[in-house]
């Protein structure tokens, strides 16, 4: 089982994450959508396609842009569709 957490809450939690250039790409519904909310942030990348981003919200403290996820990814990144991916902090693992 693979966990990501961060101030002291577990964010995401799944037996079926997909790793990708070293990240664990959790299942949307494996996420706890309750500590996450909207970025307006996005990034590109040549092979994966547009990245959104989300903030990870717990105990009032804002991690921004903490967690990401491909929308629409391009079809070499299929494999990441539904997923969600954290950094800046949130411990995977």
């Amino acid at each position: 089982m693979v966990q990501a957490r961060w101030n002291g809450a577990v964010v995401a939690d799944s037996d079926a994450t997909v790793v990708v250039e070293g990240n664990h790409y959790f299942p949307r519904a494996a996420a706890n959508a309750a500590l996450l909310s909207d970025s307006v942030t996005t990034s590109f990348c040549p092979w994966k396609g547009t990245a959104r981003y989300h903030h990870v919200t717990v105990d009032g403290q804002v991690n921004e842009d903490a967690a990401w996820y491909y929308p629409d990814p391009r079809d070499a990144a299929a494999e990441i569709k539904d997923r969600i991916a954290f950094w800046k902090g949130v411990a995977v693992g």
